[in-house]
């Protein structure tokens, strides 16, 4: 397979206009009344190339238009075939790593497609012939010769769409662009009337092409690019690419030129160089170093000294349990902002509601969300990227921050730090190219007084409802758990909390019982005095329930049962809960195992080629990636400045 182009670092010099081959007119058209810029760097080198039969693989600041970059070459060369496509046939497919991505990219091309006539028509909805309200007047739509080259595209993702409704939409409407997630893709590509030959198939795109390379994603991937001719055109793209650029190959690329597009610094590094930014020089990003129970004040002083007030914000919490019982506590300690959650665990509807509320609010609102926002999501003035827990993947922080300071809009972002060994997280970013700096403006100082001022508000919170107690207790294991799974393990290490101060951050009521605790000698009820008998929930059903089962009044259990079972769990480690999650893994592992046997007896002997040489090139990647982090690491010469 060919190696990669050596890299283009592009400068925004070059408008739209100029690009050869030339845009279409309405293309102009669009771009302008869509509010972007004709002279991103992005476009002015992507297009001509994706246009001009070359694959590409891009790396560009979060913010600088991606989307588009991909989306015109897509249209343009879809409209520009010498005959329409066949019924059922795929002209192009965009692969998203998340549902709320793949949305926005679909949402964007609408908004493009708007401005061509032919295929505005399509997309129109259908009007109702039994709505008595319909409006008789209205003139008909316009018609266009059978001919007519159009462009329609078809969302595809899991959740409240069920596969054989995507296939029956196919079937009716006919798309000729898939957007998507990789599952739900793979499965309408498995259909018999889905076709993507080499005479119709034009252009393959992987967004934030990384992660969609992840372990999660590999399968699938492999299995979609199997059913896709090599003749192809194929784009990826990501904010952070570089370090996986050996990996992309396997992809299928066929001599792809890479481009580069970076921000100057006025950091220099230790040959006395400027670095290249790897985010928009709009976006400020900066630190903060507190003890855990301060950091919730700090939060809020940001937000009331922030001039002006920031319309839109992010704060990223380490774990879905960690945003369900947040949620429940900032609205009061956080006043005049909503508060909407949104996290991985979330049933679809949940997502698209919450995400959608967020994206249309028009008051002070607050995403309170996990790494399923990172990436890619596009969405109008956000200002203020909050990061009470630092990502554990290095390449998310980036994307993170980058939800602020998009397209020349000034953003800030700010990253919470405990103080100790976790301030080299500072150093382990600035040799990542991605430096950060102490903030200054606003000034944020905490006194300890407003802190406890603080815990004591949220314990009172948590004392109205048993409910948010438990939530608590599952939020704050889960965090300790991804603490202790964090990729940068000498930075962040669980011999150094300090688990006092740490359980008065959360507000916990007690200690929850768990391995990571058994030699610690503190005091696990946080000097506090609860009686757990008297302690309710808010829920009747719930409170009820659970006076029942204190009582033994439950039904059909033998006397003594409902003691036991209360006794068992208050002397079940967290260990031994954790040996039964192993064995339900080790189960889950074999399952696994054993359905794909299943699904490898059934490939033909081509498919189990292409598989075998797909995984020999992932095998080989892999050993040259370890191979090259072994070099890197063989000698320390020190920081960039």
């Amino acid at each position: 397979m060919a190696p990669v182009s050596e890299p283009k670092t592009q400068r925004p010099s070059r408008s739209w206009e100029a690009l050869t081959p030339p845009l279409s007119e309405w293309i102009l058209d669009a771009i302008s009344a869509m509010g972007f810029t004709k002279t991103t760097p992005v476009q002015a080198s992507t297009i001509p190339l994706f246009m001009g039969n070359k694959d590409v693989v891009v790396e560009a600041v979060t913010g600088s238009g991606k989307t588009l970059a991909f989306l015109i070459p897509i249209v343009e060369r879809l409209l520009r075939l010498e005959t329409p496509l066949k019924k059922h046939h795929v002209g192009a497919i965009i692969i998203s790593p998340t549902r709320e991505l793949a949305i926005q990219i679909h949402t964007v091309l609408l908004s493009l497609l708007k401005f061509h006539a032919p295929s505005a028509a399509l997309l129109e909805p259908e009007p109702e012939s039994d709505d008595e309200m319909a409006d008789t007047d209205a003139p008909p739509p316009p018609t266009f010769p059978s001919g007519t080259l159009k462009v329609l595209p078809q969302l595809l993702l899991g959740g409240a769409v069920t596969p054989a409704q995507d296939v029956s939409k196919f079937l009716k409407q006919s798309p000729n662009v898939l957007v998507g997630t990789p599952g739900r893709l793979l499965e309408l590509l498995s259909s018999p009337h889905v076709h993507c030959p080499t005479s119709s198939f034009e252009v393959l795109v992987l967004d934030e092409a990384d992660r969609l390379l992840d372990l999660g994603f590999k399968d699938d991937l492999s299995r979609i690019l199997s059913r896709l001719p090599k003749q192809r055109r194929t784009g990826l793209f990501s904010a952070s690419v570089s370090e996986a650029v050996d990996q992309l190959i396997r992809v299928g690329l066929r001599n792809p030129v890479r481009i580069n597009v970076k921000v100057k610094s006025t950091s220099r590094g230790a040959d006395g160089n400027i670095i290249d930014k790897r985010t928009p020089a709009s976006l400020q990003m900066s630190y903060l170093t507190l003890p855990p129970s301060q950091k919730l004040p700090a939060i809020k002083s940001i937000l009331e000294k922030l001039s002006p007030p920031p319309q839109k914000s992010i704060l990223y919490l380490a774990t879905c349990y960690s945003v369900d019982y947040f949620q429940h506590i900032l609205p009061t300690l956080l006043p005049g902002h909503a508060i909407i959650p949104l996290h991985g665990k979330h049933p679809d509807k949940v997502r698209r509601k919450n995400f959608a509320r967020f994206v249309d609010s028009v008051a002070p609102s607050i995403l309170l969300t996990t790494d399923v926002a990172a990436r890619g999501l596009d969405i109008p003035t956000v200002d203020l990227v909050l990061q009470l827990d630092a990502p554990s993947d290095p390449k998310t922080f980036i994307h993170r921050c980058g939800r602020a300071g998009r397209a020349g809009r000034k953003g800030l972002a700010v990253t919470f730090l405990t103080p100790g060994r976790e301030e080299d997280y500072i150093e382990f970013l600035r040799v990542r190219q991605t430096p950060i700096t102490p903030l200054t403006n606003p000034s944020i100082s905490v006194l300890a007084e407003d802190a406890q001022a603080m815990t004591k508000e949220i314990q009172k919170l948590v004392k109205q409802d048993r409910a948010i107690h438990e939530k608590a207790q599952r939020g704050f294991v889960s965090w300790v758990r991804a603490y202790s799974k964090h990729t940068a393990a000498s930075i962040f290490r669980i011999a150094d909390l300090d688990w006092t101060e740490l359980g008065n951050a959360w507000g916990l009521l007690k200690m929850p019982r768990m391995p990571e605790l058994k030699k610690w000698d503190g005091d696990p009820t946080l000097g506090l005095s609860i009686d757990w008998d008297e302690y309710a929930y808010k829920d009747k059903t719930r409170e009820k329930e659970r006076i029942a089962a204190r009582n033994g009044e439950g039904e059909d259990k033998p006397e003594g049962d409902e003691k036991k079972r209360k006794r068992k769990g208050k002397e079940d480690a967290w260990s031994e809960k954790k040996e039964a999650q192993a064995l339900r893994e080790v189960r889950r592992e074999k399952k696994k195992a054993k359905r794909e046997k299943e699904r490898w007896d059934k490939l033909t002997d081509a498919e189990k080629a292409e598989e075998q040489r797909l995984k020999d090139m992932i095998d080989q990647v892999r050993k040259q990636v370890l191979e090259k982090e072994k070099e890197d690491d063989g000698e320390f010469e020190g920081f960039s400045d």
